[in-house]
């Protein structure tokens, strides 16, 4: 029979040992990350998750310049290098897509080999901390969208984009519209319709994309109406079906969202980890603009409403 005080005896060193478990030095490559790529001669934006599962496993998540966030199933370490492999997502078929890195004080560098095989260098910066104003002034609302012409957006392509009895209306995929106008914290008030089987989006600070899409009566999904793309997923579908007059309330404060669908609070200040497949850039320490995705679906607006805050912290 076992004595009470060897009881106590291995209960204390069960003990130490998980208190040393969890009292472990992060490795210094866990965080989130803001990447840029040089792909086939363009800076894209990319965003890379590390953390730990357990003790020692390092995991992660990988955005890459489209697409939602992908789960790496395991980091390799080594000193202050690193690698991982995910599968292709929307890239062409081919090999497995190849990330290298290493740690060089505080920020990232390496290589991406792409499915066709090509390999790119990036770098990369921790992302930073948005501050969150839980007490904002807000400023007057801003109309974006005068009913008349396209002053104050541009577009990144050949535009597409028409006015119709004075609605903003995308006939057919063709260029993203983008703001001129850049926005650190805000809300925004939109009211959209969209066709049967179209997809669209609308890009907070040209960088978080919230989901618009023809998905009335599915299940809720961070990729479905309403959701940051790959990111958060709404409490409830509040989708009303194709071609009826829909509305976006969303508020943006630092990383912290709240979006009301249809008059549905459908997510409620959430954290967005980063930047989205598709995002401008990955700068997330400088406001942005506001982009709708113009490159997927057709899509038509007739209200498009903007009110900032009075001062703003970055």
């Amino acid at each position: 029979m076992i004595s009470t005080s060897k009881r106590w005896a291995a209960l204390s060193i069960a003990l130490l040992l998980s208190s040393l478990a969890f009292t472990q030095k992060a490795n210094p490559l866990e965080g989130r990350w803001d990447l840029e790529v040089e792909f086939k001669g363009k800076t894209v934006p990319s965003w890379l998750e590390i953390r730990k599962s357990g003790v020692a496993t390092l995991i992660g998540r990988y955005v890459s310049y489209n697409g939602s966030a992908r789960p790496i199933a395991e980091v390799e370490s080594k000193d202050n290098g690193f690698s991982f492999v995910i599968p292709r997502q929307w890239e062409p078929e081919g090999q497995d897509m190849k990330i290298e890195g290493k740690l060089d004080g505080n920020a990232l560098s390496g290589t991406m080999t792409y499915t066709d095989g090509s390999v790119h260098s990036w770098k990369g910066v921790k992302s930073p901390k948005l501050p969150h104003n839980t007490n904002p002034e807000w400023d007057e609302p801003i109309g974006l969208f005068n009913g008349e012409n396209l002053d104050g957006w541009h577009t990144d392509g050949e535009n597409q984009w028409v006015i119709k009895n004075g609605i903003l209306t995308s006939p057919q995929a063709g260029a993203n519209l983008i703001s001129d106008q850049k926005f650190g914290d805000f809300k925004l008030h939109a009211e959209f319709r969209f066709p049967e089987g179209s997809n669209s989006g609308i890009y907070l600070r040209g960088r978080y994309e919230v989901q618009i899409a023809d998905n009335a009566g599915l299940e809720p999904s961070d990729i479905y109406f309403g959701g940051i793309y790959g990111f958060l997923e709404p409490n409830e579908n509040a989708a009303k079906p194709a071609n009826e007059w829909q509305t976006y309330d969303i508020t943006l404060i630092g990383r912290r969202v709240t979006i009301v669908a249809n008059g549905k609070t459908i997510i409620s200040d959430q954290t967005i980890p980063g930047i989205t497949g598709g995002a401008l850039d990955s700068h997330e320490w400088q406001p942005g603009p506001i982009m709708i995705q113009g490159d997927h679906g057709p899509v038509e607006f007739r209200s498009f409403k903007v009110t900032p805050v009075k001062t703003s912290d970055y």
